[in-house]
């Protein structure tokens, strides 16, 4: 650092004055050696510079400057600052240099070696994989079986502090499709890899033995010439006044009556003369997927009429119902406010509310969608609410096989390092389990059917952490509308 420099003109100005010149000069000495013992010349300087122009500006003016006395004292003031400051420097110094002796030390206490602080590395189950390489206390990694395969086990093991994994090893275990008996009337079932084959009964036939086969009725009647003459005297016509009843139509081929009934027809007992109407619905009423409607069958003179339920419609083929879609078709009486669910046979009004919590406050950012409005700095509570509530309608069908996906939750980006899936409470939370689909994927698992009529509410979160710090938090709330039909 330099001495300090002042302009001729104020200098030749100070020297008008004896004792200024004394002063000046004094100041000068004195500041320059406070400079190069003290090493603060941003302070110093200001310091200085004050107290020059104090005797410089009424030297100027012919005024006489102010008193030795005076000016020792600021000196000693500056003076005295300045070693407060220095004592401070010094004092944080030797606090740093302990933190660094301490963090040192610590370090010379690791482990050399980088393997000595992981865990035992995981293998993926047979038929499955392993998501997650990082073996270090604190990570996780995640199983996952092919499709055809149930896990059984940890879904989810931790590499804990004492560097041991958290949980049991899984195993992927074939999926035994012919648990829930898809095969009806008496097919027989055989359980292959992610699927399952049905050897029907005599008479049925479909990929679950749900259709039955054409059947004709044709009854041949052997008589002697005379009786067939008889017969066929008799025979045409005959009044019948049920529709239910019919005469048959019979011919006589060299001494032989042969007799048939029309479609729909059956000769009943030794009666050959006589048609009597068939039920097909009570003929094929042998279990849901074996009957001849999907829903309610009419019997009617030599045919049969399906019907379908309040909501339905019934298909082309005559045989099956279709859904009404009131929400589509405007047959519904929800209003402006609400939104309209369809379900199978009917509809729903639902009003999507955001959540409302002590700490923080949330809006609508769509129909289905309430998103948490920014946090105050120091509000801790309000950081650790929900970042989003989202809602989610489905319709689905009563006895639903299962086990099956219902729901997918994904991360568009992730900006922790973990991802965590969970089932939170709700109404027929018995019924489902959430398993990871892949690192950012979870997925909602129906384990066991649910009978209808029935509405079950689930949520399932998803918290986004960094170091095992949670710092995201995403509620998805599904609500399943289960109707009291099978279709």
């Amino acid at each position: 650092m330099g001495f300090l420099r002042f302009p001729a003109s104020d200098k030749a100005a100070l020297e008008t004055s004896g004792r200024g010149n004394r002063y000046f000069w004094f100041t000068r000495l004195r500041l320059q050696r406070t400079v190069l013992r003290k090493m603060s010349g941003v302070y110093l300087s200001l310091v200085a510079l004050l107290l020059v122009f104090i005797c410089q500006i009424p030297a100027i003016r012919g005024q006489e400057c102010p008193g030795t006395q005076e000016l020792q004292n600021s000196l000693r003031q500056a003076h005295k600052l300045l070693s407060t400051h220095e004592a401070s420097y010094l004092q944080s110094l030797r606090t740093l240099r302990k933190k660094l002796s301490l963090l040192q030390n610590s370090a010379a206490r690791l482990p050399t070696k980088a393997n000595n602080v992981t865990c035992p590395k995981l293998e993926a189950p047979l038929n499955g994989r392993k998501l997650g390489k990082i073996l270090l206390p604190g990570h996780e990694v995640h199983f996952l079986c092919d499709l055809g395969y149930e896990l059984v086990g940890s879904e989810t093991r931790q590499c804990k502090e004492s560097l041991t994994w958290s949980g049991q090893q899984p195993v992927c275990k074939e999926i035994n499709e012919c648990a829930s008996s898809p095969c009806a009337n008496g097919g027989t079932c055989t359980d292959e890899v992610n699927g399952f084959a049905c050897e029907c009964a005599k008479g049925w036939a479909g990929s679950t033995c749900q259709s039955p086969t054409p059947t004709f009725f044709v009854t041949i009647t052997n008589m002697s010439a005379a009786t067939a003459g008889a017969a066929a005297a008799t025979s045409f016509p005959l009044a019948t006044p049920s529709l239910l009843v019919r005469p048959s139509k019979c011919s006589q081929v060299q001494g032989t009556t042969y007799c048939t009934c029309e479609a729909g027809y059956t000769i009943s007992g030794r009666d050959t003369s006589i048609c009597t109407d068939i039920d097909e619905c009570e003929l094929f009423h042998n279990g849901q997927a074996g009957r001849l409607c999907l829903h309610a069958c009419v019997n009617t003179p030599g045919g049969y009429r399906c019907t379908c339920p309040v909501g339905y419609n019934v298909t082309q083929d005559g045989r099956s119902c279709r859904d009404i879609d009131e929400c589509a078709t405007r047959q519904n009486n929800c209003t402006r406010d609400q939104l309209c669910v369809n379900t199978y046979g009917g509809f729903q009004c639902v009003k999507v509310e955001c959540p409302r919590i002590r700490n923080a406050t949330y809006v609508k950012t769509s129909p289905t969608r309430c998103e948490r409005n920014p946090c105050p700095v120091d509000n801790k509570a309000c950081s650790q609410a929900p970042n989003s509530v989202s809602h989610h309608y489905m319709s689905v069908v009563s006895n639903l096989s299962a086990p099956r996906v219902m729901f997918r939750v994904s991360a568009v980006r992730v900006l922790g390092d973990t991802l965590r899936f969970a089932l939170l409470g709700g109404r027929g939370r018995r019924h489902f389990t959430v398993q990871r689909s892949d690192r950012q994927t979870g997925q909602l698992m129906l384990v066991s059917p649910i009978q209808g009529p029935a509405t079950l509410e689930v949520e399932v979160e998803m918290s986004e952490l960094e170091r095992r710090v949670q710092i995201g938090c995403y509620i998805t709330k599904i609500t399943l509308f289960v109707s009291q039909y099978e279709f």
